[in-house]
């Protein structure tokens, strides 16, 4: 089965590309929610996390600020998160699955998933007017290196842009 990685910094425009890809009917595992789920589905998960941070869930958005704490909950979750992917990926009938994360390129954890990569794009001041966390996070995800994919597509344009760049790499 063949596996894509759909990347980027946050705001970039990687959930734009994977609900497209998810439309042409590709199944798309979303980190970012499926890893919220796994706090409510894994036993202990919530509490294993909370003692390695040091702090409630609730308030976890300190990771963003606070590396040692960051490498703390990683070490915790992701190793859920890549057991969790490995099933849903065995569930899939499909050819070719697409895993998006902003993350995974960069966790050693995650090492020999994907087979191909997609990163995605765009200028800081479209990333900061489309989500206004972004400011504050942006520094806890540090830029991927365009050598590293496979596939690049700048999203400087608007979704019917977007979707083209992306049908073009299909």
């Amino acid at each position: 089965m063949r596996t894509i990685l759909v990347t980027g910094g946050i705001a970039s425009g990687k959930s734009a590309v994977c609900a497209h890809l998810q439309e042409r009917g590709f199944p798309v595992y979303d980190c970012d929610s499926r890893t919220k789920g796994l706090y409510a589905s894994v036993p202990g998960l919530r509490d294993r996390v909370e003692a390695a941070i040091g702090v409630p869930l609730q308030e976890a958005e300190i990771i963003f600020r606070d590396p040692v704490r960051r490498e703390a909950l990683e070490a915790v979750v992701y190793p859920e998160v890549l057991a969790d992917i490995l099933r849903w990926r065995q569930a899939q009938q499909a050819d070719t699955v697409v895993i998006e994360s902003a993350i995974a390129l960069d966790k050693p954890v995650f090492d020999g998933l994907f087979d191909e990569v997609i990163l995605v794009v765009a200028p800081l001041e479209v990333r900061l007017r489309r989500n206004p966390k972004a400011a504050q996070r942006i520094h806890a995800q540090p830029p991927i290196d365009p050598a590293r994919a496979d596939y690049l597509i700048i999203n400087d344009g608007d979704l019917a842009s977007l979707y083209r760049k992306t049908d073009d790499i299909l």
